[in-house]
């Protein structure tokens, strides 16, 4: 099955015009905070998020913050669009049946969490990432939509890191990630975060090399571990970590700062 047949008469979620509007923002350097303070005004709850994770130990043991306005400025502006974005895809998607909700959100926040703290450590956009790495699973919401009977075989255990993806190409002829890269192109992603998506289960079949997508096929390989160590890091793709310049000694001695990130991002 193509993109464009999964897709047809796929009606797709509806997502607040706000929503849409810091969408198109990711490419802007600039972001009227107007419209974070919009997007955060509307949910009482992500408000409350937004300061949790402004005064998490993410952020040191800083003078506590109680406005929404200190809390942007802590966090910055890049994490705090991913988080409002975060919270509206939690509301806009429905779970399949058979798809455990907390654990599927709690999958995608590790995801996130783990991709933010690679891309900080090879010099890449380690915001970006975040929100890529958190949209990547979105595509098995889509799936589910789409087959629900489908979703069942997709989560069957045991599952081994990387298995998802081989059953979801058997069953569906997609990946996860090239359903939420077509999703993506549909809501005028950039373009980079789009060839990520579509390259995360094969990063190394993407023409042109994705960097992004590598770092989701390792991330996303990390957050599907049992436990995230050392016997973590020896199961990765060596020509995966290869491609994007590192190797298993430099993940192993950094590995457990991987762990704050995904704190912070739980959060989310």
């Amino acid at each position: 099955m193509t993109a464009t047949e999964f897709f047809k008469d796929l009606t797709l979620p509806m997502m607040p015009e706000v929503a849409h509007e810091l969408i198109r923002s990711l490419s802007e350097e600039d972001v009227p905070l107007t419209h974070l303070r919009e997007a955060i005004g509307r949910d009482p709850a992500l408000s409350v998020q937004l300061l949790r994770l402004a005064n998490s130990a993410h952020y040191g043991n800083r003078s506590k913050v109680g406005s929404i306005d200190e809390a942007i400025a802590r966090v910055g502006v890049n994490q705090v669009r991913a988080l409002a974005l975060a919270a509206f895809f939690n509301d806009a998607f429905p779970v399949a049946p058979g798809l455990d909700r907390q654990a599927f959100w709690r999958a995608s926040q590790t995801c996130g969490g783990l991709s933010q703290w690679l891309a900080s450590g090879i010099g890449s956009d380690s915001e970006q990432a975040w929100l890529t790495g958190f949209m990547v699973r979105l595509g098995e919401l889509l799936m589910g939509m789409k087959s629900p009977s489908c979703v069942a075989e997709f989560e069957r255990q045991p599952q081994a890191p990387g298995e998802r993806w081989q059953r979801e190409a058997a069953l569906m002829g997609l990946t996860e990630g090239q359903v939420s890269a077509e999703l993506a192109r549909c809501w005028n992603f950039p373009d980079n975060m789009i060839q990520a998506l579509d390259a995360a289960a094969a990063p190394l079949a993407a023409q042109p090399f994705s960097r992004l997508g590598a770092v989701l096929h390792v991330a996303e390989l990390l957050a599907a571990a049992p436990a995230t160590d050392d016997a973590a890091v020896d199961d990765l793709p060596a020509d995966v970590l290869a491609a994007l310049e590192v190797d298993a000694d430099w993940m192993r001695e950094r590995l457990p700062q991987a762990q704050r990130y995904v704190d912070a991002s739980r959060l989310h």
